[in-house]
């Protein structure tokens, strides 16, 4: 019986986000072409709270933020959180106190009317492209100078194992190292139960919690030094 239920809720929530895509993408639209670059990085970062923060409890998935204090006014930082599931990407950009940049496949973009809001707040890299790699640290180099906030998973991709965390790469870290900005670790807790990992077509409400933790310096670190975090 859950399994039916579980099917019949997901395609609930994949018709209510289709539904309330629309709108956004026409708003994300107006300021892309017609605002200057900062105005439309905020605008499109509050469209994206207001969104989710409709979206999310719709589909029974309240969230909770913890630790956001441990952000300091008028500095930016590279967010590392853990990836379970693609429930993560709706949680992380609008969770995080102001306008902030992901790094993510290129693939996702190609996806009609969602790829235009994907591409707004995430660099794309192919990762079997090396030269799309650096390229990607070159465009993260560029948000950080922007003053906007880097979100990154440093698994690299989403965690299918039964261990709370994958192996980290050090690509987060190494930007961190370079730009000479604080890390703030992030946690987020509950999307694994709402997107089964292996079993498509298939969700389940559950309250999600998402907590920042304090903040970690990099001033005087070197890249050499990616161990120590």
């Amino acid at each position: 019986m859950k399994d039916i239920l579980a099917r019949i809720y997901f395609i609930y929530g994949v018709l209510l986000f289709v539904m309330t895509m629309i709108p956004v993408a026409f708003i994300i639209f107006l300021f892309r072409t017609f605002a200057s670059q900062r105005t439309a990085s905020k605008a499109i970062h509050t469209s994206f709270q207001i969104w989710m923060g409709f979206y999310l409890p719709a589909i029974f998935c309240p969230v909770k933020h913890v630790g956001r204090e441990n952000f300091r006014k008028g500095q930016n930082y590279v967010v590392t959180l853990n990836h379970n599931t693609l429930a993560d990407v709706p949680v992380s950009t609008p969770g995080i106190p102001g306008p902030n940049r992901t790094l993510a496949k290129v693939e996702m973009s190609k996806i009609p009317i969602f790829g235009y809001i994907y591409t707004s707040g995430i660099h794309l890299v192919t990762r079997q492209d090396a030269q799309s790699r650096a390229e990607s640290y070159g465009k993260m180099q560029h948000a950080l100078e922007q003053g906007l906030h880097l979100c990154l998973f440093p698994e690299g991709t989403r965690n299918k194992t039964n261990e709370p965390l994958a192996r980290f790469y050090d690509g987060a870290f190494k930007v961190a190292i370079i730009a000479q900005k604080p890390i703030i670790p992030g946690l987020i807790f509950g999307t694994k139960s709402i997107l089964h990992p292996t079993i498509k077509m298939w969700a389940w409400p559950h309250r999600i919690e998402f907590h920042f933790l304090p903040e970690i310096c990099t001033q005087g670190l070197q890249v050499e030094d990616c161990a120590q975090l």
